[in-house]
């Protein structure tokens, strides 16, 4: 339809528009949960639920907008769409149902439903794009692309997946925030957040379209900022015990 090109193309350039006053709002001010939790954003809800609810529609918009698109039946389109679920199917299953033992501040419902939004129109554009809009037939690097940017993409989600089973070990038995350590946060205080980047550097290499990009370049809006504050944060609390060589999020780098 008309329409809905036109709304999937204006929708492309916005992500562009909103990377910046993203990065620029998360620099200056740092988003009230986990580690940064502050009372005044408002009723609160248990992480577990909010981060089951903030990502779902990863899952259920994303499965009721696929089958419309032309391609939803192409061996391509049906490859291409399974990292994307397989990562959010983590992240909206699995993550919420072991943060759910632990002990943790509120997540406020504030920030939860700017999640809820943001990944609403993050699910449009990916799964339009992987069985609408991309060009298969003419695509004879497809499968050498999808392979490459598959092995980063993997490579990344195992740093993701380990760092934040870490960071929920060392709440484990108390005794309030703990350095982490072994793996890649002997490099970066985030890594964590490194893996997530890198998935999403996969993703790109796989789709090579601007709507991978641009679902990138949101993501390290939203992410460095966030590392760089945890960052800080680990410094004044730790003090002369926490490893100065350490960057926020890019090993060597930031």
């Amino acid at each position: 339809m008309a329409s809905d090109h036109l709304l999937f193309h204006y929708a492309v350039i916005t992500y562009f528009l909103i990377a910046p006053p993203t990065y620029l709002s998360c620099r200056y001010i740092t988003v009230p949960y986990g580690k940064h939790h502050r009372h005044g954003w408002g009723f609160t809800l248990p992480p577990s639920l909010a981060w089951f609810l903030m990502e779902s529609p990863t899952l259920w918009l994303t499965l009721l907008l696929f089958p419309l698109g032309q391609h939803s039946s192409n061996p391509k389109s049906l490859t291409l769409i399974s990292p994307f679920l397989l990562h959010y199917f983590h992240r909206t299953i699995i993550y919420p149902l072991r943060l759910r033992r632990k002990r943790s501040n509120g997540y406020p419902i504030t920030v939860a439903l700017i999640a809820f939004a943001y990944n609403l129109f993050n699910s449009y554009l990916q799964a339009r794009w992987v069985s609408e809009y991309a060009d298969y037939e003419n695509d004879r690097w497809f499968w050498w692309r999808f392979g490459g940017g598959l092995g980063v993409f993997v490579g990344g989600m195992v740093v993701n997946v380990k760092s934040d089973m870490e960071l929920l070990k060392l709440k484990e038995g108390g005794g309030g925030y703990k350095i982490p350590r072994g793996g890649l946060f002997e490099f970066v205080s985030c890594a964590n957040y490194f893996g997530e980047i890198v998935e999403w550097v996969g993703w790109g290499v796989m789709t090579s379209s601007w709507v991978g990009l641009g679902f990138l370049v949101y993501t390290c809006a939203n992410l460095v900022p966030r590392a760089r504050a945890n960052h800080v944060w680990y410094l004044e609390k730790f003090g002369e015990d926490y490893p100065k060589e350490r960057k926020a999020v890019i090993p060597f780098l930031y």
